[in-house]
């Protein structure tokens, strides 16, 4: 029964991550309010993929949880760490995949008349989906790290995944102290395609897991 959960589990990791993958490919950049309307509906179908990535990834990292049972209960906090992370990933994209560009496109045509009403609320979608980024950025860090320490120290996936995932939060460390911008969309993508290759690699070392464990 436990390799069946491993299985799709881990099936689940790696239609989630390729969904991720896609999203960002998808993923226009910015710019004026009236590119933002233009852009709208490539806009809001990467975000949608995005959208539907997460239960994707969230059940994925379940089965990890599962596979990576520890005394302790480490892999269930990672667990519910990144779930924080996932839900405030889910609002930023609904908030600018979704929500703004649906928001702007009702005042296509007038725009220009309506810039200083507009501007400012746009700013302040801009500022929240910021810091949503930073909340899924810095949950994912801690719970890739937390899982990635049970990898090495547990013995039940290839070490090398566990090395890789804590390699991210070193790497994401350096980029905090020396200023990257990982809200940036350069930064936000490069970042998440490191997130979905780690993703990816756990979901495939589940599918071919064979030992059981409970939680």
């Amino acid at each position: 029964m436990q390799n069946h959960l491993y299985r799709s589990s881990g099936i689940s990791l790696l239609a989630g991550s390729l969904l991720v993958i896609v999203t960002m490919i998808l993923h226009p950049s910015g710019g004026s309010l009236q590119r933002i309307v233009d852009i709208s509906d490539i806009l809001t179908i990467a975000h949608a993929l995005a959208i539907v990535s997460l239960p994707f990834v969230l059940f994925g990292f379940y089965g990890l949880s599962r596979k990576l049972n520890d005394k302790y209960q480490i892999a269930r906090l990672a667990l519910m760490i990144m779930g924080f992370g996932l839900i405030a990933g889910m609002l930023a994209a609904l908030f600018n995949g979704l929500a703004l560009p649906y928001f702007l496109s009702q005042y296509e045509g007038t725009l220009d008349q309506k810039i200083a009403v507009l501007e400012p609320i746009t700013n302040f979608s801009f500022s929240v989906n910021k810091a949503l980024d930073y909340v899924f950025i810095g949950a994912s860090c801690i719970s890739i790290f937390l899982y990635s320490g049970l990898i090495v120290s547990e013995n039940k996936l290839p070490k090398w995944i566990g090395y890789f995932g804590i390699s991210i939060l070193l790497s994401s460390a350096f980029g905090l102290v020396t200023g990257f911008a990982f809200v940036s969309l350069t930064g936000f993508r490069i970042f998440t395609f490191i997130l979905a290759g780690w993703i990816l690699l756990c979901g495939v070392s589940l599918v071919r897991s064979k030992n059981e464990s409970t939680l």
